[in-house]
């Protein structure tokens, strides 16, 4: 080591030949930010269901009587998945007749698929086999031992053999002149103004109905009904 500074007798002053230190620097300190991985939460929409089962005069409750055109034999109940108006899928019900259950089962699939949204589907014994009721409540079914609402001497609705459908009543009324059935569907007199869940020439539901060659009572003369969907046209 070069000596140290020291006072000698001549008193001259000898410096050291070492070179000043200069003082260590400070670490630098560098901030990397951090991207966090983006987190997506999917929801996953449950897959078209549908099963079959029999059913009986009970559970048919008033939609049955002797001397119907068809037994209970002849009817199936349907389990069928369904898109609401509170864009969440459902669970319904209806009945049909036994030689229509694949056809409805696809026409369901199709309008589950397409989103096309429905307000209920119940069988019309809920609402003891009263069909104004049931299209007041906006209710989509099948079955009901009923004659059809239509001028002339009684005749059996093909609701009764099973082979029509009702769709969105409220949003697809039965219009003869002043008579609208249900009184709600009113407000959709007007078939220009395209709102969901109506039946429309062209649209979801009247495309998925005629794809099993089902005829759509929209297109009658004189008093469509909107709702009415069936194997004949009639």
């Amino acid at each position: 080591m070069a000596a140290l500074v020291a006072a000698c007798s001549s008193g001259a002053v000898v410096t050291s030949n070492r070179s000043k230190l200069s003082a260590p620097a400070s670490p630098v300190t560098t901030s990397t930010a951090i991207t966090m991985p983006t987190t997506t939460t999917t929801t996953t929409v449950p897959s078209f269901f549908s099963s079959v089962s029999l059913v009986t005069t009970t559970q048919l409750g008033n939609t049955w009587h002797a001397g119907c055109p068809v037994e209970p034999s002849q009817l199936r109940s349907l389990q069928l998945s369904y898109w609401g108006f509170d864009n969440q899928p459902h669970l319904g019900t209806m009945v049909v007749n036994l030689s229509m259950v694949d056809s409805v089962i696809k026409v369901f699939s199709t309008l589950y698929a397409a989103r096309f949204p429905i307000e209920e589907m119940v069988p019309e014994t809920a609402y003891g086999g009263n069909d104004n009721v049931a299209a007041a409540a906006d209710d989509t079914s099948g079955f009901n031992c009923r004659s059809a609402v239509a001028p002339g001497p009684p005749q059996w609705s093909m609701h009764a053999y099973g082979e029509a459908i009702d769709v969105n009543d409220v949003q697809n009324p039965y219009i003869d002149g002043p008579t609208i059935i249900p009184p709600a569907g009113a407000v959709y007199e007007d078939r220009s103004d395209v709102r969901p869940g109506m039946a429309v020439p062209g649209g979801t539901l009247v495309e998925a109905f005629a794809s099993i060659g089902w005829q759509w009572g929209g297109l009658w003369t004189g008093a469509p009904d909107y709702q009415h969907f069936s194997s004949n046209g009639k």
